[in-house]
């Protein structure tokens, strides 16, 4: 099944001691480009989570956002240094007997110094929360990978349908292709019997002339390989694995065979059907480039 390189999925859990949210957003991107914004209480997970990643997407730039929040007691506490508060008193006293100054100093006042006490954060083991995101990681990866899953539907019908249009481009292609050898052949025998009147031109000659010009605008080839390319899309579009790349190398073989068809033909309505193959072989590489 055909996915987008697009797509979103979220995901969160709330219970009485935490509330943990994932988010992940993805676009076009040639690689696969994975960044994880999360606390960096977080950061020994980046490889358990990029392990995890790895079995729902291939290709694209994903971000994946994680927030989290402890609803526990509170983890902040105040932390008095009395080596900094004794270094802050002997400055004092230093001080006072340089200047003769009342030193005037309260214990109130002396912990308004900066670093005398500092805010700081309980240590959480926060191995024991892995289990708990990873959970919700996994539910907001299962909904990306069905966005991604419904846009990648949506794109198998637009290119099944273009698949159609060019395959009739090309019937039109094979069924004109004779028509004009006979159109010419009958040309070349009214110019002749304008210049010759009822004198009839040598067999050979014409017979000659002929096959080179047949030569020369013979797209039998292409068309061949052409609807070879088709079928080989859709066989394609119906793999399990991330296809975007191999579909884009079929849909360039396409373009390949337009352009010789298009440098071949000398008729004008060949060469309007020449034109719109090709734009439609463009449209079809345009969205292939949506596809992991």
């Amino acid at each position: 099944m055909v996915k987008s390189m697009t797509g979103y999925g979220y995901s969160e859990l709330i219970d009485e001691e935490q509330k943990i949210t994932v988010e992940i957003k993805s676009v076009n991107h040639r690689y696969l480009d994975l960044g994880i914004k999360m606390p960096r209480k977080f950061n020994a997970f980046e490889s358990q989570i990029r392990n995890v990643m790895s079995g729902y997407l291939a290709r694209g730039k994903t971000d994946i956002y994680i927030n989290y929040e402890n609803y526990a007691e509170s983890t902040v506490f105040v932390k008095y240094h009395p080596e900094i508060a004794k270094e802050y008193i002997e400055a004092i006293e230093q001080a006072k007997q340089e200047f003769s100054v009342e030193r005037g100093l309260t214990a109130a006042s002396l912990i308004r110094y900066p670093e005398v006490i500092t805010l700081e954060e309980r240590k959480q083991d926060v191995s024991e929360v892995y289990p708990v995101l990873e959970k919700v990681l996994k539910c907001a990866a299962a909904d990306f990978l069905s966005v991604k899953k419904k846009e990648g539907e949506n794109l198998q019908r637009d290119i099944e349908k273009k698949l159609d249009f060019v395959l009739e481009r090309v019937s039109f292609i094979e069924k004109r292709s004779p028509e004009i050898v006979k159109e010419y052949r009958d040309k070349i025998m009214a110019k002749v019997e304008e210049l010759l009147g009822d004198k009839k031109i040598d067999d050979g000659i014409l017979a000659t002339e002929m096959t080179i010009f047949a030569d020369k605008i013979c797209v039998d080839e292409e068309t061949v390989r052409l609807r070879s390319h088709v079928e080989h899309m859709r066989e394609t579009l119906q793999s399990e694995d991330a296809v975007g790349r191999k579909l884009d190398f079929i849909a360039q073989e396409m373009n390949r065979e337009a352009n010789t068809i298009l440098s071949k033909v000398n008729d004008r309505k060949l060469s309007e059907q020449a034109i719109d193959l090709k734009t439609e072989i463009e449209k079809i590489r345009e969205q292939i480039q949506n596809i992991e």
